[in-house]
Protein backbone atom coordinates (compact mmCIF):
# COMPACT_ATOMS: atom_id res chain seq x y z
CA UNK A 1 0.00 0.00 0.00
CA UNK A 2 2.72 2.50 0.66
CA UNK A 3 4.12 1.77 -2.64
CA UNK A 4 0.80 2.26 -4.55
CA UNK A 5 0.33 5.38 -2.20
CA UNK A 6 4.08 6.87 -3.47
CA UNK A 7 3.04 6.52 -6.86
CA UNK A 8 -0.28 8.01 -6.45
CA UNK A 9 1.34 11.21 -5.39
CA UNK A 10 4.27 11.22 -7.47
CA UNK A 11 1.62 11.02 -10.57
CA UNK A 12 -0.68 13.70 -8.88
CA UNK A 13 2.88 15.51 -8.87
CA UNK A 14 3.70 14.96 -12.20
CA UNK A 15 -0.17 16.01 -13.02
CA UNK A 16 0.71 19.03 -10.95
CA UNK A 17 3.90 20.04 -12.41
CA UNK A 18 1.42 20.61 -16.29
CA UNK A 19 1.86 24.12 -15.61
CA UNK A 20 5.13 23.42 -15.83
CA UNK A 21 7.28 25.60 -13.97
CA UNK A 22 10.82 26.39 -14.44
CA UNK A 23 13.16 23.88 -12.66
CA UNK A 24 10.49 22.15 -10.49
CA UNK A 25 11.78 19.96 -7.88
CA UNK A 26 10.16 16.90 -5.97
CA UNK A 27 10.96 14.14 -3.98
CA UNK A 28 11.69 10.69 -4.56
CA UNK A 29 10.89 7.07 -2.53
CA UNK A 30 14.02 8.21 -0.37
CA UNK A 31 13.52 11.36 0.45
CA UNK A 32 15.84 12.65 -1.90
CA UNK A 33 15.07 15.93 -4.20
CA UNK A 34 15.19 15.44 -7.90
CA UNK A 35 14.60 17.63 -10.82
CA UNK A 36 11.54 16.95 -13.27
CA UNK A 37 10.54 19.16 -16.85
CA UNK A 38 12.51 22.10 -18.05
CA UNK A 39 15.31 23.13 -16.00
CA UNK A 40 18.18 25.26 -16.34
CA UNK A 41 21.52 26.13 -15.20
CA UNK A 42 20.23 28.34 -12.10
CA UNK A 43 18.19 25.44 -11.08
CA UNK A 44 21.37 22.88 -11.70
CA UNK A 45 23.12 25.29 -9.37
CA UNK A 46 20.87 25.11 -6.25
CA UNK A 47 21.60 24.22 -3.15
CA UNK A 48 20.34 20.51 -3.53
CA UNK A 49 22.50 19.76 -6.80
CA UNK A 50 25.42 23.16 -6.74
CA UNK A 51 28.14 20.39 -5.15
CA UNK A 52 28.26 18.21 -7.98
CA UNK A 53 27.75 20.65 -10.91
CA UNK A 54 29.79 22.79 -9.83
CA UNK A 55 32.68 20.95 -9.22
CA UNK A 56 32.62 19.42 -12.49
CA UNK A 57 31.81 22.10 -14.36
CA UNK A 58 34.92 23.44 -12.94
CA UNK A 59 37.54 20.76 -13.44
CA UNK A 60 36.70 20.25 -16.88
CA UNK A 61 39.96 21.10 -19.02
CA UNK A 62 38.37 22.64 -22.66
CA UNK A 63 40.00 21.51 -25.86
CA UNK A 64 40.46 25.08 -27.06
CA UNK A 65 41.78 23.91 -30.53
CA UNK A 66 38.01 22.48 -30.99
CA UNK A 67 36.26 24.89 -29.22
CA UNK A 68 37.54 28.01 -32.09
CA UNK A 69 36.49 25.44 -34.68
CA UNK A 70 32.79 24.86 -32.93
CA UNK A 71 32.31 28.41 -31.63
CA UNK A 72 31.22 29.39 -35.21
CA UNK A 73 29.35 26.78 -36.49
CA UNK A 74 27.48 25.73 -33.46
CA UNK A 75 25.16 28.90 -32.70
CA UNK A 76 22.79 27.69 -36.41
CA UNK A 77 21.77 24.76 -33.91
CA UNK A 78 19.53 24.52 -30.93
CA UNK A 79 19.56 21.72 -28.81
CA UNK A 80 17.63 19.74 -27.15
CA UNK A 81 19.41 17.20 -23.74
CA UNK A 82 17.69 14.67 -21.36
CA UNK A 83 19.13 14.09 -18.11
CA UNK A 84 18.21 12.66 -14.78
CA UNK A 85 19.66 14.50 -11.42
CA UNK A 86 19.80 11.70 -9.77
CA UNK A 87 22.04 9.74 -12.48
CA UNK A 88 25.70 9.80 -12.38
CA UNK A 89 26.61 10.27 -15.90
CA UNK A 90 24.46 13.01 -16.31
CA UNK A 91 26.14 14.82 -13.19
CA UNK A 92 29.63 14.41 -14.84
CA UNK A 93 28.29 14.68 -18.37
CA UNK A 94 25.92 17.73 -17.75
CA UNK A 95 28.31 20.44 -16.27
CA UNK A 96 30.80 19.65 -18.50
CA UNK A 97 28.51 20.38 -21.77
CA UNK A 98 27.16 23.46 -19.96
CA UNK A 99 31.15 25.06 -19.73
CA UNK A 100 31.40 23.94 -23.66
CA UNK A 101 28.55 25.99 -24.77
CA UNK A 102 29.33 28.81 -22.31
CA UNK A 103 32.80 28.64 -24.25
CA UNK A 104 31.26 28.77 -27.65
CA UNK A 105 28.97 31.64 -26.58
CA UNK A 106 26.56 29.33 -27.32
CA UNK A 107 22.67 31.32 -26.97
CA UNK A 108 21.16 30.21 -24.13
CA UNK A 109 17.81 30.21 -25.34
CA UNK A 110 18.67 27.61 -27.90
CA UNK A 111 18.90 24.95 -24.98
CA UNK A 112 16.64 23.37 -23.61
CA UNK A 113 17.34 20.76 -20.66
CA UNK A 114 14.81 18.21 -19.51
CA UNK A 115 15.44 16.64 -16.30
CA UNK A 116 13.22 13.38 -15.83
CA UNK A 117 12.03 10.91 -13.46
CA UNK A 118 13.69 7.42 -12.88
CA UNK A 119 10.55 6.63 -10.29
CA UNK A 120 9.10 3.17 -10.93
CA UNK A 121 5.90 4.10 -13.47
CA UNK A 122 8.03 7.09 -14.32
CA UNK A 123 10.86 6.03 -15.55
CA UNK A 124 12.94 8.64 -17.72
CA UNK A 125 9.70 10.62 -18.35
CA UNK A 126 9.28 14.40 -17.31
CA UNK A 127 5.20 15.84 -16.76
CA UNK A 128 4.64 17.47 -20.03
CA UNK A 129 6.62 14.22 -22.02
CA UNK A 130 8.76 16.19 -24.15
CA UNK A 131 10.60 12.80 -24.11
CA UNK A 132 7.65 11.21 -25.99
CA UNK A 133 9.00 9.92 -29.50
CA UNK A 134 12.27 10.63 -28.94
CA UNK A 135 14.15 7.29 -28.04
CA UNK A 136 14.94 8.64 -24.70
CA UNK A 137 16.42 5.77 -22.80
CA UNK A 138 19.52 6.76 -21.36
CA UNK A 139 20.79 10.15 -19.87
CA UNK A 140 22.34 12.22 -20.67
CA UNK A 141 20.68 12.36 -24.08
CA UNK A 142 22.11 15.92 -26.49
CA UNK A 143 20.35 16.07 -30.08
CA UNK A 144 21.50 18.31 -32.16
CA UNK A 145 19.20 19.93 -34.52
CA UNK A 146 19.48 22.05 -38.03
CA UNK A 147 16.28 23.62 -39.16
CA UNK A 148 14.15 21.68 -36.63
CA UNK A 149 15.65 18.85 -37.65
CA UNK A 150 17.74 16.10 -36.18
CA UNK A 151 21.30 16.04 -37.17
CA UNK A 152 22.68 13.52 -34.16
CA UNK A 153 22.84 13.09 -30.85
CA UNK A 154 25.25 12.49 -28.29
CA UNK A 155 23.87 9.39 -25.80
CA UNK A 156 25.00 8.98 -22.08
CA UNK A 157 28.53 10.01 -23.01
CA UNK A 158 31.04 11.17 -25.56
CA UNK A 159 33.36 8.94 -27.18
CA UNK A 160 36.07 11.52 -27.38
CA UNK A 161 34.94 14.92 -25.51
CA UNK A 162 31.89 16.78 -25.59
CA UNK A 163 33.35 19.49 -27.52
CA UNK A 164 35.33 16.89 -29.97
CA UNK A 165 32.03 14.75 -30.60
CA UNK A 166 29.80 18.24 -31.58
CA UNK A 167 32.57 19.02 -33.80
CA UNK A 168 31.99 15.78 -35.55
CA UNK A 169 28.65 16.39 -35.71
CA UNK A 170 28.24 19.70 -37.03
CA UNK A 171 31.14 19.09 -39.48
CA UNK A 172 31.58 15.82 -41.47
CA UNK A 173 28.86 14.14 -39.05
CA UNK A 174 30.35 10.15 -39.49
CA UNK A 175 29.57 10.28 -35.79
CA UNK A 176 27.01 6.93 -34.54
CA UNK A 177 25.84 7.34 -31.06
CA UNK A 178 26.29 5.22 -28.56
CA UNK A 179 23.84 2.04 -28.36
CA UNK A 180 23.74 1.74 -32.65
CA UNK A 181 21.62 -1.50 -31.99
CA UNK A 182 18.95 0.62 -29.88
CA UNK A 183 19.43 3.42 -32.76
CA UNK A 184 18.59 0.86 -35.35
CA UNK A 185 15.47 -1.22 -33.56
CA UNK A 186 14.00 2.23 -32.81
CA UNK A 187 14.05 3.60 -36.15
CA UNK A 188 12.38 0.25 -37.72
CA UNK A 189 9.83 0.18 -35.02
CA UNK A 190 9.35 4.05 -35.75
CA UNK A 191 9.50 3.67 -39.97
CA UNK A 192 8.40 -0.10 -40.56
CA UNK A 193 6.47 -1.60 -37.61
CA UNK A 194 6.65 -4.85 -35.22
CA UNK A 195 6.22 -6.69 -38.29
CA UNK A 196 9.43 -5.74 -39.99
CA UNK A 197 11.38 -5.93 -36.62
CA UNK A 198 9.93 -9.85 -36.61
CA UNK A 199 11.19 -9.68 -40.01
CA UNK A 200 14.96 -8.19 -39.46
CA UNK A 201 15.23 -10.30 -36.26
CA UNK A 202 18.23 -12.84 -37.92
CA UNK A 203 19.63 -9.50 -39.75
CA UNK A 204 19.98 -7.33 -36.55
CA UNK A 205 21.55 -10.35 -34.50
CA UNK A 206 24.12 -11.23 -37.77
CA UNK A 207 24.73 -7.27 -37.83
CA UNK A 208 24.89 -6.46 -34.20
CA UNK A 209 26.44 -9.47 -32.38
CA UNK A 210 29.75 -8.75 -31.79
CA UNK A 211 29.23 -4.88 -31.57
CA UNK A 212 26.45 -4.90 -28.57
CA UNK A 213 28.53 -5.31 -25.21
CA UNK A 214 26.09 -6.41 -22.56
CA UNK A 215 22.45 -7.39 -22.82
CA UNK A 216 21.20 -4.18 -20.60
CA UNK A 217 21.30 -1.98 -24.35
CA UNK A 218 18.34 -3.55 -25.21
CA UNK A 219 16.97 -4.61 -22.00
CA UNK A 220 16.54 -0.82 -20.67
CA UNK A 221 15.65 -0.13 -24.59
CA UNK A 222 12.33 -2.49 -23.98
CA UNK A 223 12.04 -1.51 -19.91
CA UNK A 224 10.80 1.84 -21.33
CA UNK A 225 8.97 0.37 -24.24
CA UNK A 226 6.48 -1.53 -21.57
CA UNK A 227 6.43 1.08 -19.46
CA UNK A 228 4.70 3.42 -21.78
CA UNK A 229 2.28 1.11 -23.14
CA UNK A 230 4.32 -0.81 -25.76
CA UNK A 231 4.05 -4.49 -24.31
CA UNK A 232 4.21 -5.68 -27.67
CA UNK A 233 7.35 -4.05 -29.14
CA UNK A 234 8.95 -4.83 -25.69
CA UNK A 235 7.94 -8.28 -26.15
CA UNK A 236 9.88 -8.68 -29.35
CA UNK A 237 12.92 -6.32 -28.24
CA UNK A 238 13.03 -9.00 -25.24
CA UNK A 239 13.05 -12.18 -27.36
CA UNK A 240 15.95 -10.30 -29.70
CA UNK A 241 17.39 -9.78 -26.39
CA UNK A 242 17.57 -13.53 -25.87
CA UNK A 243 18.99 -14.45 -29.40
CA UNK A 244 21.78 -11.78 -28.90
CA UNK A 245 22.43 -13.29 -25.51
CA UNK A 246 21.77 -17.07 -25.61
CA UNK A 247 23.46 -17.68 -22.55
CA UNK A 248 22.59 -15.01 -20.11
CA UNK A 249 20.08 -15.55 -17.26
CA UNK A 250 18.76 -12.09 -16.81
CA UNK A 251 17.34 -11.98 -20.89
CA UNK A 252 15.23 -15.04 -19.41
CA UNK A 253 14.40 -13.83 -16.96
CA UNK A 254 13.44 -10.51 -18.19
CA UNK A 255 11.24 -11.90 -21.09
CA UNK A 256 9.22 -14.24 -18.45
CA UNK A 257 8.48 -11.27 -16.60
CA UNK A 258 7.11 -9.17 -19.13
CA UNK A 259 5.12 -12.60 -20.33
CA UNK A 260 3.98 -13.03 -16.59
CA UNK A 261 2.74 -9.03 -15.93
CA UNK A 262 1.02 -9.78 -19.29
CA UNK A 263 -0.79 -12.91 -17.77
CA UNK A 264 0.30 -15.48 -20.03
CA UNK A 265 1.49 -17.47 -17.16
CA UNK A 266 2.80 -20.65 -19.06
CA UNK A 267 4.92 -18.61 -21.69
CA UNK A 268 6.48 -16.83 -18.36
CA UNK A 269 7.02 -19.88 -16.61
CA UNK A 270 9.31 -21.33 -19.41
CA UNK A 271 11.09 -18.81 -19.88
CA UNK A 272 11.60 -18.58 -16.14
CA UNK A 273 13.02 -22.26 -16.28
CA UNK A 274 15.86 -21.40 -19.35
CA UNK A 275 16.76 -18.86 -17.23
CA UNK A 276 16.75 -21.15 -14.22
CA UNK A 277 19.17 -23.65 -15.59
CA UNK A 278 21.23 -21.12 -16.94
CA UNK A 279 21.79 -19.52 -13.50
CA UNK A 280 20.95 -22.31 -10.65
CA UNK A 281 21.40 -20.35 -8.13
CA UNK A 282 18.87 -17.31 -8.93
CA UNK A 283 16.81 -17.30 -5.54
CA UNK A 284 14.27 -14.90 -7.43
CA UNK A 285 13.72 -16.95 -10.16
CA UNK A 286 13.47 -19.80 -8.25
CA UNK A 287 10.62 -18.01 -5.79
CA UNK A 288 8.99 -17.00 -8.88
CA UNK A 289 8.70 -20.80 -10.44
CA UNK A 290 7.53 -22.11 -6.65
CA UNK A 291 4.60 -19.06 -6.81
CA UNK A 292 4.01 -20.41 -10.91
Amino acid sequence: MKYKSLIMCLTCAFSFCNAQELNTSLLNSKNQPYLVGEINKEGLTSNDFNAWFSKNHDAYSLNVKSINQLKPLLKNCTIKAFMGTWCGDSKKEVPRFYKVLEACNFPIDQLQMIAVSREKGLYKQSPNHEEKGLNIHRVPTFIIYKNAIEVNRIVEHPKVTIEDDLLNIVTVNNYEANYPIVSKVDKILKNDGLKVLKRNRKQLIKSYKNSTATYSHLNTYAYILFGTNRQKEALEVSILNTKLFPKNSRTQQNLANKYLVLGKKNRAKKHFKKALKLDPENKVVTKMLKTL
